[in-house]
């Protein structure tokens, strides 16, 4: 949210962090279907519903990345914070039934 105010952080090395962190979410999906279907463990329903919650997020905030040009560094920024809150949220509900 700093590149939002601050033009001096608006930097290619920002957009690498922000590809990194969403691709590792879809890969973590990946893994986590084909652990739950090779393996049978047991989770948390509410771990799965935010996990897709996660991937819909990304997908939300790539989609609205032309409309909302004016404020993309904004619009990462508070995405990215909701997308952690969830991600942390998935894992305190994990093991619990």
């Amino acid at each position: 949210m700093c590149a939002h105010k601050y033009p001096k952080f608006r930097m290619k090395q920002l957009w690498w962090c922000v590809t990194i962190a969403e691709v590792s979410i879809v890969v973590q999906m990946i893994f986590g279907i084909l652990s739950l279907n090779r393996y049978g463990i047991k989770i948390s329903d509410f771990h799965i519903f935010y996990a897709f919650v996660m991937l819909f997020s990304v997908a939300i905030l790539y989609s609205y990345r032309i409309q909302l040009k004016h404020r993309l560094f904004l619009l990462y920024g508070l995405g990215g914070l909701f997308v952690m809150g969830l991600g942390i949220r998935a894992m305190l509900v994990i093991h619990k039934t």
